[in-house]
């Protein structure tokens, strides 16, 4: 069973847990929605997706009324991650809901005691419900949100709950060409534990914006995550040097790298139009996944949409490491 934690928590650090591994529910930072990937994994400021208000639940408004979407992301080795969002407008006074349905299947694994006999197999999954809702604050361009999410984890017999919550605040005007917002994400609390210890939620507060060219079919997208916590960079092993006398220096962290480490950025062309391209670059995920002396385009995603009458198709490549890569699929279905 050791190799089965082992796995879990890698697939858990890559999708960005916290330092050190010092929470749970860390599934609540991985993006399943294929827009959103393409364009680097953090996207706050899209407002005509019925995804987005899973990370960011000031972007309910009507617009998404009566949308659905179906999201699949191969993951890595045998993980995968399926999601299902819908919004829907009750009326005009009150405005609009929105849901969402994640489940990450980490697939099955081999069970066996301290002595290595085998004692079958085991699975292990995360499951995590959401319901939000935004308001227009009155006679301002201002929007405010949240979620409520209930969450559960299980690996083979050892099984979580927890309550959590995101709010957000966000400024869109349909006059000028540039959107922003602010995030607290995944406050909340660990019910029941795995076994003794309670663990935190991956609480971060993120900032995002949108830039809309005028004369150009572009649009860029900035994000910087995790403001709660300034220092995401630590020394890594793999970069430390030896002098000939055998002295080993560590790796040094300038203020740069650190910062840097806090941002991701996108764009996305013809974004209103049938056919749609997006790229996106994490410069975290770059530079902890990288390999030394090796390039391995860790930190780079792309993506298209493609438009047919009421269904959209979406799709977003991540990669990851030089042999690994991650696709995401989303179909959304306007049913008005």
């Amino acid at each position: 069973m050791k190799k089965s934690w082992i796995c879990i928590f890698f697939c858990s650090f890559i999708g960005y847990s916290q330092t050190g591994g010092e929470n749970v529910f860390n599934f609540l930072n991985l993006s399943s929605s294929a827009r959103q990937t393409a364009l680097g994994g953090r996207v706050l400021t899209i407002l005509d997706n019925v995804n987005q208000p899973t990370w960011n639940p000031s972007s309910i408004n009507n617009n998404i009324d009566n949308e659905l979407s179906v999201n699949y992301v191969n993951y890595l080795a045998d993980v995968s991650i399926t999601s299902v969002a819908f919004a829907h407008m009750i009326n005009r006074q009150i405005g609009t809901f929105h849901s969402n349905i994640t489940y990450l299947n980490y697939g099955k694994f081999i069970g066996a005691d301290e002595s290595g006999i085998e004692t079958g197999n085991f699975k292990a999954y995360d499951f995590m419900f959401s319901l939000g809702y935004s308001y227009n604050i009155l006679n301002s361009d201002f929007h405010i949100g949240a979620n409520i999410k209930v969450i559960n984890s299980v690996i083979e017999n050892y099984s979580s709950f927890g309550i959590g919550g995101d709010f957000a605040l966000l400024f869109s005007n349909e006059y000028v060409p540039y959107v922003f917002t602010i995030v607290a994400r995944n406050l909340g609390y660990q019910i029941t534990v795995f076994d003794s210890d309670r663990e935190k939620l991956p609480f971060q507060i993120d900032f995002g914006a949108s830039y809309k060219l005028e004369n150009v079919p572009l649009t860029w997208y900035f994000t910087m995550d995790n403001l709660q916590q300034w220092k995401l960079a630590y020394s890594n092993p793999s970069n430390q040097t030896t002098d000939l006398n055998g002295n080993v220096t560590q790796e040094k962290i300038s203020f740069l790298d650190n910062a840097f480490r806090h941002i991701s950025v996108g764009a996305e062309l013809f974004s209103e139009g049938v056919f749609n391209l997006r790229f996106g670059y994490n410069f975290r995920r770059a530079k902890e996944l990288n390999f030394v002396n090796q390039r391995s385009f860790a930190g780079f995603t792309a993506g298209f949409g493609l438009k047919m009458n009421k269904i959209k198709l979406n799709y977003a490549f991540s990669k990851y490491h030089p042999t690994s890569n991650s696709s995401t699929f989303s179909l959304l279905i306007n049913l008005n």
